[in-house]
């Protein structure tokens, strides 16, 4: 018995590993975009001119769980490879873009900062392609679950530069919040 951990115990780690991280991860994600009011029912956000590539608001909503899933998944893909080379590299390049990530809807949303939060998000992109290439090295499964990521904040990224030219007073933009005044019956 040349093996310290059979296939199944092998499996079973990975296994408690993902029901571990892919929570956490979604759980954060959503956090985030919930603190900072990232919706399509965003005030703020209705009264911008959005770009014709928009999608409808719904779709964010069953994008981005599924990209946290995906990512999540590939994240305790890495944290289970005990002793491969470059696992810690790996690790720190996702939590380090994991982190810049969330903070792009507090940015966006939140702060009404189109030009800044577009900024972040071309750092993500650089952040999560090199996350992507050291997965790669680690296991290549791992990098396989980024793709979606990397294509959709690409492409998130024109969205962003396209809002922030077609609003260029966004961050000043005022929008009342919705009162309803009760008359005294005097």
């Amino acid at each position: 018995m040349n093996q310290l951990a059979s296939a199944s115990q092998l499996r079973m780690s990975l296994l408690r590993w993902a029901l571990f991280v892919v929570p956490v991860v979604m759980f954060l994600g959503y956090l985030s975009g919930t603190i900072s009011g990232s919706t399509a029912e965003n005030s703020w956000y209705q009264t911008l001119i959005k770009p014709e590539a928009q999608p409808p608001g719904w779709v964010f909503g069953v994008v981005w769980p599924t990209l946290y899933f995906l990512m999540g998944l590939a994240f305790a893909m890495i944290l289970h490879a005990r002793g491969a080379k470059d696992r810690n590299i790996a690790i720190g390049l996702f939590l380090a873009q994991f982190l810049v990530n969330l903070t792009w809807s507090p940015i966006f949303f939140g702060q009404h900062k189109i030009g800044t939060a577009f900024y972040i998000i071309l750092a993500m992109i650089v952040m999560a392609v090199a996350t992507t290439f050291v997965f790669g090295r680690v296991r290549k499964a791992a990098a396989w679950l980024m793709v979606p990521y990397l294509i959709w904040i690409s492409f998130a990224a024109i969205l962003n530069f396209q809002i922030d030219r077609l609003n260029p007073d966004a961050e000043t933009l005022y929008v009342p919040a919705a009162t309803s005044q009760i008359g005294s019956g005097s």
